[in-house]
């Protein structure tokens, strides 16, 4: 049964605007959202975007700055229609058993009882929002750690929630990372359980852990023991609740020596290839792809990709932020795009859904950082994620 949602947009101006420290690659913007209460699963969203009486400038995110419509232009008079579908969720999964949340994640969007949709850009218009469940879609599942988890403010930035952007309504992406995660506690903390408690036959989960594993001691830890026994654990798992699982190595940290990035990991990325090798599942190599993308930028131009700030360019930052492991809005954005080319490397069936404005990239040929263009969400925190 569809639910039809008339909507009429009041436009209110966010509560963050940029610093001129920050204004050349973010938009200042309007934004507004609208919750709705509605139970877990994936939802067909359908959104006509302008307006009869001024031009419009639309962004559409959804939940934890989940990046869905990117920039969308209309001219006076002009409506446009879009859909998408959003994965909602909650920490329940059955009777005594939850997801034991952090207590900074209490207050997350992408953990209450709603479906939460953000309206913003320069001039948004939005005349009108249908809301269905959706059963068809197939789901890809995101575990991993800060690397990868919608970050819920800025300036931080995760290639989760940009990932988003790229798919139509075809394709649900549920994120279910979480910053500091490594697989151990992904496990222990009911966050594996909930994936495979709304996971169905033919759905996707990727995995991507590694940069808070590597720094467990005591028995049994180390890329080659408890971590590759636990990635083993949740492809035999998947795969006997009959979802493909897919690998992918852990992003690169920005550490240069002698002009290159240097590798951080140790032996975990090698662990996961190894894996990945040894059961027969799909990898995508992360780690090459973003030490690519490093390179080159270079040591001084690829600091634009991940939370490099001078002071005061946020409110209540009177320290600048030099963060070489979470991304940027852009940054983020540039690490989405190498890991919808790894899809595309796999030949992934669920390919077909990839939207038609996408156009090929190479880690050697990035976007230009100085055309990036984000409309601020209404809050920063300048606290740095959980993980290193």
């Amino acid at each position: 049964m569809k639910t039809i949602i008339p909507f009429f947009l009041i436009i209110a101006v966010a509560g963050l605007l940029p610093s001129s420290a920050f204004a050349a690659s973010q938009s200042e913007s309007q934004s507004i959202r609208r919750s709705y209460a509605l139970a877990d699963g994936n939802y067909r969203v359908t959104v006509t975007l302008g307006s009869r009486r001024h031009a419009a400038n639309t962004w559409v995110r959804a939940e934890s700055r989940r990046l869905m419509l990117q920039d969308i232009n209309t001219k006076k008079g002009e409506l446009r229609t879009f859909t998408f579908t959003v994965h909602k969720r909650s920490p329940f999964i059955s009777e005594g058993k939850s997801v034991k949340l952090k207590p900074r994640e209490t207050d997350y969007l992408n953990w209450d009882d709603s479906l939460t949709l953000e309206f913003c850009g320069k001039r948004p218009a939005v005349a009108d929002i249908r809301i269905e469940p959706d059963t068809s879609a197939v789901t890809l599942f995101l575990c991993g750690n800060s690397t990868v988890v919608d970050q819920e403010t800025e300036p931080w930035a995760s290639w989760g929630q940009m990932i988003t952007r790229w798919w139509d309504d075809r394709v649900s992406i549920a994120n279910y990372a979480e910053s500091g995660e490594r697989t151990t506690s992904f496990i222990a903390e009911n966050r594996w359980a909930k994936v495979m408690s709304m996971a169905k036959k033919g759905d996707y989960i990727f995995v991507e852990f590694g940069h808070n594993d590597e720094k467990d001691r005591g028995a049994g830890t180390g890329a080659w023991y408890n971590f590759s026994t636990n990635l083993k654990r949740f492809i035999d798992e998947a795969h006997a609740a009959g979802c493909h699982l897919v690998l992918v190595t852990p992003t690169a940290r920005r550490s240069f020596a002698e002009g290159h990035c240097q590798n951080t990991h140790g032996d975990y990325p090698d662990a996961v290839r190894a894996v990945a090798q040894r059961e027969g599942v799909p990898l995508i190599d992360l780690t090459a792809m973003s030490m690519s993308l490093f390179d080159t930028f270079g040591s001084d131009g690829s600091r634009q990709l991940l939370v490099h700030y001078p002071a005061n360019t946020f409110p209540d930052q009177p320290q600048a932020l030099a963060d070489n492991t979470h991304f940027n809005t852009f940054g983020a954005y540039e690490i989405a795009k190498c890991i919808v080319m790894g899809i595309k490397q796999l030949h992934l069936p669920f390919l077909s859904s990839l939207r038609t404005d996408w156009t090929d990239f190479q880690p050697t040929h990035p976007d230009d950082p100085q055309q990036w263009n984000w409309p601020l969400a209404g809050i920063a925190q300048v606290q740095r994620p959980d993980g290193n």
